[in-house]
C-alpha cells in the first residue's frame, strides 16, 4: 500500500504519522504501508524466534528483536519482523544501533515486492548484513541472502554460521512452518 505524497518523505513525516496499527517504513524517501501480518506470518517468525534464541544466547551474539525491531539510517527508517544484533546503547537513537547480523522478513501479499526489492538492496547492499533471510509462508521456503553470494532458496534445512562464531546453527523448516504435510 502506498500513501500518496507530493515530493519525498522525510524521517521527520515518518515521525508525525499516527500510531493506528499500521506499520510505516520509509527507504529513500518512499513511504510504505503495511496492514497488520496474518497468523500465518506470525506464527513462522514466532517459531523462528523460538529456534533462534537459544543459539544467539549460548554464543553472546547479542539479543533476537522481534514485533518491531527497527533499522534507521539518515534517510531511511525500516522495521524487520526479526532481527540479531547487540542491543544499542542505553538512551541512544536507532541510527546508532549496530548492524544486525542477521534480518528476516517474512513475505505477505502486500510486502513481497519491497521484500525482495528495495528492502532486499537496503540490508544487504546498502547496510552490508550479512545475513536476509526471506521466509515465505505460502512456498514453505526461506531464501538466505549474504552479500556478495547467490541465493539459495531452501525447502528443506540449512545451517547459519555467524561471523565469528566457531559454531552453527541448523534450522529445519519444518520447524518454522509446523509439519511438513500440506493442509
Amino acid at each position: 500500500m502506498h500513501m500518496a505524497q507530493l515530493g519525498v518523505w522525510t524521517l521527520d513525516d515518518l515521525d508525525r504519522l499516527p500510531d493506528d496499527g499500521n506499520k510505516y517504513e520509509l527507504l529513500h524517501g518512499e513511504l510504505f504501508v503495511t496492514p497488520p501480518p496474518e497468523p500465518d506470518h506470525e506464527t513462522a517468525i514466532a517459531r523462528l524466534n523460538r529456534i533462534l534464541v537459544p543459539f544467539v544466547e549460548r554464543h553472546r551474539l547479542g539479543l533476537v528483536f522481534c514485533g518491531h525491531p527497527v533499522m534507521r539510517t539518515s534517510e531511511s527508517h525500516v522495521q524487520p519482523d526479526l532481527a540479531v544484533r547487540q542491543p544499542p546503547a542505553s538512551k541512544s537513537k536507532w541510527e546508532s544501533a549496530p548492524v544486525p547480523i542477521l534480518v528476516v522478513e517474512a513475505l505477505s501479499p502486500s510486502t513481497m515486492r519491497r521484500d525482495r526489492g528495495p528492502k532486499r538492496e537496503f540490508y544487504v547492499e546498502k547496510v552490508r548484513v550479512p545475513d536476509y533471510w526471506i521466509v515465505d509462508v505460502d512456498d514453505r521456503s526461506i531464501t538466505v541472502v549474504r552479500p556478495g553470494g547467490a541465493d539459495l532458496v531452501v525447502r528443506d534445512s540449512f545451517e547459519w554460521s555467524p561471523p565469528a562464531v566457531g559454531a552453527t546453527l541448523e534450522v529445519n523448516l519444518d520447524d518454522v512452518f509446523g509439519s511438513s504435510e500440506r493442509a
